[in-house]
């Protein structure tokens, strides 16, 4: 079985993003979605198969609740980090986000 977690940090204010809205999608179908807790955390995913999915963080939304005055259309809405899933075991794939910057890396 593999399993799945993300961990998203706003390097804007050096915590973690509580409240992001997170999406998990395989192919053309949506899978889960939930939002992060006060850790920036979210473990709530089923168990991956091999294959390909897609993680759309929604931090457009998530900076405008913290009063980040973004551009309409923002720079960045909805972060997706495609990823591959090719062997059981745990999957982590942490977001570092800014209004306009982010950066992602398989964590462990």
């Amino acid at each position: 079985m593999t399993t799945l977690s993300t961990h998203v940090l706003d390097t804007t204010s050096g915590r973690p993003a509580q409240g992001m809205r997170v999406m998990l999608w395989s192919a053309d179908s949506l899978l889960a979605e939930g939002e992060t807790n006060a850790d920036g955390r979210l473990r709530e995913f089923p168990a991956l198969e091999q294959g390909a999915y897609t993680l759309g963080f929604h931090v457009a939304d998530y900076f405008r609740a913290q009063g980040a005055e973004l551009p309409d259309p923002p720079f960045l809405d909805v972060v997706p980090i495609h990823f591959g899933v090719s062997a059981q075991g745990h999957y982590h794939v942490p977001l570092l986000a800014s209004p306009y910057a982010y950066s992602t890396y398989r964590g462990s």
